[in-house]
């Protein structure tokens, strides 16, 4: 029951009205039987840094951020982890004695993903989808567990630049390539996929690489998530016999990942599923 000692924890973004993130997370709460409620609030671009004091002088715990806020968060918090510093983008916020600590669990909660639907990432060659934020955090996360090779595949190539120098500035020692999207004719392969572009999300989005590229040698990693459904993209590895990894389940990775640092514990990640399913 909801009282005077509950700790408070939300989602900001515009819009939140879809979002199975307080469902996922209650249910966790419940099951443990912690003192935590997390809700989802509607919040304006225009209203991001008022909101964000607010939710600090109201002492909430912390708090998720979707979109259309997780880059313009950045400004806003204390400090930053590696991942929200090469990505520039937070999408988890800890407060902690009026400070806030900005997080990036998208790339972690994915290798957390690839590891539970065993797909191993040391040694191996990755070809990877986009350059944006979830790309960048992405692409961190894969290079701390040493992958062999990284190719960046961008429409704009100064982008999958930018990313590249990011990477080594932080100290992945990593061989990285960039290349445009004209480069899947079949020239940039390697064993794992990675989809971090936001091709998916519309029934009408044209898939982001062609269809040779899906077969039984391949892991497909999808980083959009529609609820309730499969993207097109998946549904087309898996009737080629590539392994996938769904958006769905970085979802919960990086659910669990955000709830460990505002609990300090590893949460109920059996009831969370449920909840996302």
């Amino acid at each position: 029951m909801i009282g005077g000692k509950t700790k408070l924890l939300a989602l900001i973004g515009d819009p939140v009205g879809h979002s199975l993130s307080p469902a996922m997370h209650n249910a966790s709460f419940a099951a443990d039987g912690l003192d935590f409620v997390y809700v989802a609030l509607k919040v304006g671009a225009d209203d991001l840094p008022v909101a964000v004091r607010g939710a600090a002088a109201l002492g909430l715990r912390g708090f998720n951020v979707t979109m259309p806020h997780k880059r313009a968060m950045v400004p806003l918090v204390d400090s930053l982890d590696e991942g929200a510093r090469i990505s520039g983008a937070v999408n988890t916020v800890v407060i902690e004695d009026g400070k806030l600590r900005g997080f990036n669990t998208d790339g972690p909660g994915m290798i957390e993903a690839c590891g539970e639907a065993g797909v191993g990432l040391a040694g191996r060659g990755v070809v990877l989808l986009g350059a944006g934020g979830a790309a960048a955090s992405i692409a961190g996360a894969f290079c701390d567990e040493g992958i062999g090779e990284l190719h960046i595949v961008n429409r704009n190539p100064e982008h999958a630049g930018a990313l590249a120098d990011k990477l080594h500035e932080a100290g992945k020692k990593v061989e990285i390539e960039v290349h445009p999207t004209g480069a899947l004719d079949g020239t940039v392969r390697a064993p794992i996929v990675v989809n971090a572009t936001p091709l998916g999300m519309s029934d009408d989005d044209p898939l982001p690489l062609p269809l040779e590229y899906l077969d039984g040698k391949t892991a497909l990693v999808d980083a959009v998530y529609r609820p309730g459904r499969e993207t097109a993209l998946v549904r087309q590895a898996r009737e080629r016999g590539a392994t996938v990894v769904t958006g769905q389940r970085m979802l919960l990775y990086q659910g669990v990942l955000a709830q460990r640092l505002w609990t300090g514990r590893r949460p109920n990640v059996e009831v969370m599923d449920r909840a996302l399913s």
